[in-house]
């Protein structure tokens, strides 16, 4: 049986510089947790699963999962999503969205992490990481001119780990400094951009950037 590997977008950001939460952001027509969750399937994810918080956004074909500890960081986002793949999880884990064909996730060996606010990151990038894994790495970095960050796939067995040290706003990063021996860097500079959103200023650089040319392997 084929490993599958899930993606994650973590989209549960309140958007406090922005002046509204950044799942709801419209670019091109979509929000960002559409747009996100388009990237990681096109990419080769499956499932997706969104990660959201102060507000509810639908994402046709992801599952939904409500991180009622958004206010705390990104770093419970992080877990609110690996906790639900993890077949451990009881029922109050479980994300809102189509049931799984197998009818539980224990065939998804890993999971590639995209944050929201990051829209011009092609699904090239998620299909080099999937591609790393199958080879063989069991951490996977998208690095753009050499310099690691996002989106990252981790394999199942560091889950835990990755959830113990996942603290505040600082997400996956602690696990991949503490164990660098496991990371495989991927290039991704040709693949798209990893600039995010953070204020009205950074939306409009964007915006304008995305209609100058075509988002590589994101379909509006």
């Amino acid at each position: 049986m084929k490993v599958r590997v899930a993606g994650i977008l973590l989209a549960a950001g309140e958007g406090s510089r922005l002046g509204q939460p950044k799942a709801l952001v419209e670019l091109g027509g979509q929000t960002l947790a559409r747009r996100g969750a388009a990237m990681l399937a096109g990419g080769g994810a499956d499932p997706v699963l969104v990660v959201t918080g102060p507000v509810r956004a639908a994402v046709p074909g992801a599952w939904i999962v409500r991180n009622l500890d958004w206010r705390t960081g990104m770093g419970s986002s992080l877990a609110a999503g690996l906790h639900a793949l993890d077949l451990d999880s009881g029922p109050g884990d479980a994300p809102t969205g189509p049931v799984p064909a197998d009818g539980d996730w224990g065939e998804v060996g890993a999971a590639v992490i995209a944050l929201a606010d990051q829209p011009l990151v092609g699904a090239d990038a998620v299909s080099r990481l999937i591609d790393a894994y199958a080879a063989g790495a069991p951490v996977a970095v998208a690095s753009y001119d050499g310099q690691p960050r996002n989106p990252v796939l981790i394999a199942r067995e560091h889950w835990a780990a990755v959830i113990e040290m996942a603290v505040g706003d600082t997400g996956a990063r602690p696990f991949l400094r503490a164990h660098p021996e496991l990371v495989t860097l991927v290039e991704c500079g040709d693949t798209g951009s990893p600039f995010d959103i953070d204020t009205p200023h950074d939306l409009a650089r964007i915006s304008s950037t995305f209609a100058e040319r075509a988002v590589p392997g994101v379909a509006d």
